[in-house]
C-alpha cells in the first residue's frame, strides 16, 4: 500500500511514517516509480510503534525493542539483551510512578470538586 493509505488506516501522518522509516522502525519497498510500497503488516507495526511512543519510549529504544517482539504473523523474534531488559524495566517503573502521580492528582481534583459542590 502507498504511504497515504497507510497514513489513513493508522491515523498517523505521512511525515511521521517517513520519520519511522528514517529511524529504522518501519520499512517499505519502492515501486519502479520510486513510491513507497508498504506490506499489509505495516498497519500493525505502526499501531505498535504508536503504543510504544505513547508509553514514553524514544525511537532509539523502540528500534532496539521491535526485533525482540513477535509480529502479527508470529514470526521469530530476536532475544532481548540484558541491557535492553533492564532499560525496559526502568521504563516500566517510570510509567508506574507517572500513574501514581496521576492518581494522586485525580484524587485531589475529586476533593476540590466535592468541596465546590458543598459536599
Amino acid at each position: 500500500m502507498r504511504i497515504g493509505e497507510l497514513a489513513r488506516r493508522t491515523n498517523v501522518s505521512e511525515r511521521s511514517l517517513r520519520y519511522y522509516e528514517t529511524q529504522g522502525l518501519l520499512t517499505a519497498d519502492r515501486t519502479p516509480g520510486g513510491h513507497r510500497d508498504y506490506p499489509e503488516a505495516a498497519v500493525d507495526r505502526v499501531v505498535l510503534i504508536q503504543e510504544l511512543f505513547a508509553a514514553g519510549l524514544r525511537s532509539t529504544k523502540i528500534a532496539q525493542l521491535l526485533p525482540c517482539m513477535r509480529d502479527a504473523d508470529g514470526g521469530p523474534s530476536a532475544v532481548a539483551t540484558p541491557r535492553l531488559v533492564a532499560d525496559l524495566g526502568a521504563e516500566r517503573e517510570r510509567i508506574d510512578r507517572t500513574i501514581a502521580d496521576l492518581l494522586r492528582s485525580r484524587d485531589t481534583l475529586d476533593e476540590v470538586i466535592r468541596t465546590a459542590r458543598g459536599g
